[in-house]
């Protein structure tokens, strides 16, 4: 049996087609994405070179392109001179090491020079997580982010990105575990938004373990989900298993459809009808 992913989404009640994350050398063009600028180095770091006032000027989010992306059902895409934010940059594969402000930044700040967001205890604790996230170099000049319906030809996504409330996230996250028969197969680490659909998934899938991942945790980057809204990001072939084997499971009972009856309570709760974005 192939892939059902119109079956799978009305299943769930989930309006809204996930969206599949390639790497690739070819411009999408039209797409969401940050405006152009000098992605800097550790070495210009160390010197003073870097402008941050234009880093932080040009700010922008990976997660906010990708929910403008969403909005329109189009595209986002991400390169080195397209980075939106040093974070993006270094979790995309664009930017390593990251750079010693960042680590500050992230934690307990620099006195007088920039107020800590203090995600983590120390600037030290930062660079720890960062050597342990160890994020892949980009593989090809863009990241792209699209609607999964929107992949043509040979292109083949890496990752599939859904985006739910929690009572259709419970579905997919017990459907992980019915397709891959691993009752660890969900993970949820520490990260920035962007890291866990794009840096983590492709972490775990380096290790050789087979993985999904839920994220939407980070606070900076709430502004950018609906309300209540997370995310579980699967590699591709977790993906083809999820639409090829639904009807094997939970999802076809009685149960289920209990869970469906919350479901349309809740886009009723919030203004939404089946076929509508919110």
């Amino acid at each position: 049996m192939g892939p059902d992913l119109a079956g799978l989404m009305e299943v769930l009640g989930l309006d809204e087609e996930p969206m599949g994350m390639i790497y690739t050398d070819e411009d999408p063009g039209g797409a969401f994405s940050p405006r152009p600028q000098r992605l800097p180095s550790v070495e210009m770091g160390k010197r003073g070179e870097v402008d941050w006032n234009a880093i932080f000027g040009n700010f922008s989010c990976v997660i906010g392109n990708i929910w403008r992306a969403r909005k329109k059902k189009g595209v986002a895409v991400f390169e080195r001179e397209r980075f939106g934010c040093l974070g993006g940059a270094f979790y995309l594969g664009f930017l390593k090491p990251q750079l010693d402000f960042i680590a500050h930044y992230i934690s307990s700040g620099i006195p007088g020079t920039v107020e800590g967001e203090h995600y983590l205890e120390s600037p030290q604790v930062s660079h720890d997580f960062f050597q342990t996230i160890d994020p892949r170099p980009a593989p090809a000049r863009f990241c792209v982010f699209k609607p999964l319906g929107q992949f043509q030809g040979n292109e083949k996504p890496e990752l599939i990105i859904f985006f739910a409330r929690p009572e259709v996230i419970s579905g997919l996250h017990q459907l992980v575990t019915f397709v891959t028969n691993d009752v660890e197969a969900v993970m949820s680490p520490f990260g920035a938004g962007c890291s866990n659909i794009v840096t983590w998934p492709l972490h775990y899938l380096a290790q050789g373990q087979f993985k999904a991942v839920l994220g939407g945790w980070d606070p900076s980057a709430r502004k950018y989900f609906k309300t209540d809204e997370i995310t579980l990001t699967v590699p591709y072939e977790m993906y083809l298993r999820m639409a090829s084997r639904w009807t094997e499971s939970f999802l076809t009972t009685g149960t289920w459809k209990t869970v469906q009856k919350k479901i349309a309570r809740s886009r009723k709760a919030w203004g939404e009808t089946q076929g509508e974005g919110g």
